[in-house]
């Protein structure tokens, strides 16, 4: 590590450090500052391609030395964790930042307890950038073959890091790949290693990296065929994969049709895949008798109670949700928690009579992931949705409805059979193979959710989309 070089500016210190993520050094300069009761307003920090001294008064010496008897600087094994993730980030203010937190340590020892803290809060936010750059670099580095001098192969990848990170991130490269030689090329710097040694090397340009190689034609292909149109997501899909990374990524260049085609693939997979689980039973009662007993998905293998739908025989409307909670498990009967109270009470309010609508779920056991003594609401996946459809079709075929209101996403899938936007398909007529009419709005349990301005908007709009329906089922009825 090059020694740090020091002057003393105007009145305040100036302490230079050998590279943009040097931790160690940062931590003996900001130790003996601390020793030497130095505060931070009388110290800037200087690194490579960061401000330098000729930006400040002139004259100098060396950094103070502290007494002897100067006890050592106290720092929390968290403060520690954070800010070596913290220092790798490229905030000019970072060292600054740090040391001001070490400063306070010193009368405080439990500040980074404090999360209302706004050194702490930003502190702990370059950490969490830090760590998922870190993440992306694992996920999205993408070698290709390039023959060496001596005939043999090297795996090239070209990355763009936001943040000082290739350093950091070497071993889980050499641990991962320990037998094959790599480098890995950035504008910061690169990383070679040939089986046995890890050589640093200077910054790069995206030329030095090659282009692409035979390979990449296998790689698309495995990834088209594990791309799962049921599952996708786009939001979640570019927060997880944000568009910067695809240049790089050969498997990108699919995405686009991928995309554009998944509702149709996902349609011919549901298709291809009903189930047929023999006759079904020709009354409702035998209906909710048989899903007691259904063990066809993990979720009615949970040991939860079934929980049938209900209300008249030959119900005009027929309101489908997601599934039982926790309370409708418990009293055997759909929408009697808070949310199935949020919903009956808008209900009123639209002149919609719940005693005279068919009332059931997409999914008939409640799927829940325990927190001590209470069990939490967990989202049925598209593939246990698309399996309970069978019990649901089953429903329809019986009550024949002539209008349905689903009630999410989920409800929506299973009345479907492919994933839709709420907010795009909401407040509409949807035809149905059987004649009927979908009407799609949000969960009354995302309406409780919400706080504030939110939640006054969202019941307004979940209001209006029942006045609809309610419009509807009269304009039929005369």
């Amino acid at each position: 590590m090059k020694p740090f070089r020091d002057m003393r500016i105007a009145e305040g210190y100036l302490a230079s450090l050998a590279e943009p993520d040097d931790f160690d050094g940062w931590r003996d300069v900001a130790r003996r500052l601390v020793q030497a009761d130095v505060p931070p307003d009388r110290v800037a920090w200087d690194v490579p391609g960061g401000q330098g001294a000729d930006l400040f008064a002139t004259g100098s010496r060396r950094l103070p030395v502290p007494r002897p008897d100067a006890p050592q600087p106290r720092a929390s094994v968290r403060f520690v964790q954070v800010a070596k993730s913290a220092i790798l980030h490229s905030d000019p203010t970072r060292f600054s930042l740090l040391y001001r937190l070490l400063w306070r340590l010193q009368a405080n020892p439990r500040l980074m307890d404090d999360a209302a803290d706004a050194d702490v809060r930003v502190v702990e936010a370059l950490a969490r950038t830090v760590r998922r750059d870190i993440h992306k670099m694992r996920a999205f580095v993408r070698f290709r073959s390039m023959a060496e001098p001596d005939g043999g192969e090297r795996f090239v990848a070209w990355f763009e890091p936001e943040h000082h990170i290739l350093r950091a991130n070497a071993g889980f490269f050499v641990r991962r790949f320990t037998t094959m030689h790599w480098s890995i090329l950035t504008p910061q710097g690169a990383l070679h290693w040939d089986g046995e040694t890890l050589l640093e090397g200077p910054p790069a340009t995206r030329a030095d990296a090659p282009s692409g190689d035979p390979v990449e034609a296998l790689w698309r292909g495995y990834y088209a065929s594990i791309f799962n149109p049921a599952r996708l997501k786009i939001g979640a899909m570019l927060k997880e994969m944000p568009r910067k990374y695809w240049k790089n990524m050969p498997e990108a260049a699919l995405i686009p049709q991928l995309v554009a085609t998944a509702q149709a693939r996902e349609a011919t997979m549901v298709e291809k895949g009903a189930i047929d689980f023999g006759e079904r039973p020709h009354s409702l009662s035998g209906i909710a008798d048989a899903i007691q007993a259904c063990r066809r998905c993990p979720i009615g293998c949970n040991g939860t109670n079934a929980v049938a739908g209900e209300g008249a025989d030959h119900a005009a409307l027929m309101i489908v949700g997601e599934q039982p909670g926790d309370t409708e498990e418990q009293q055997g009967r759909p929408f009697v928690g808070p949310a199935g109270r949020l919903l009956r009470s808008h209900l009123e309010q639209v002149g919609i009579s719940d005693s005279k609508a068919y009332v059931t779920n997409a999914v008939k056991h409640f799927k829940f992931t325990d927190r001590g003594k209470r069990r939490l609401h967990q989202s049925p996946t598209a593939k246990e949705i698309d399996t309970c459809r069978w019990w649901l079709d089953g429903e329809r075929a019986l009550v024949r409805p002539r209008l349905i209101l689903a009630l999410g996403a989920s409800a929506a899938r299973s009345l479907l059979g492919k994933t839709v936007s709420v907010q795009k398909e909401r407040g509409v007529a949807h035809p149905l193979d059987d004649g009927a009419e979908l009407w799609i709005t949000t969960h009354p349990s995302y309406l409780l959710r919400l706080q504030d301005d939110g939640r006054t908007t969202e019941e307004r709009r979940f209001s209006e989309d029942l006045q609809r329906v309610a419009a509807r089922i009269a304009e039929l009825a005369g």
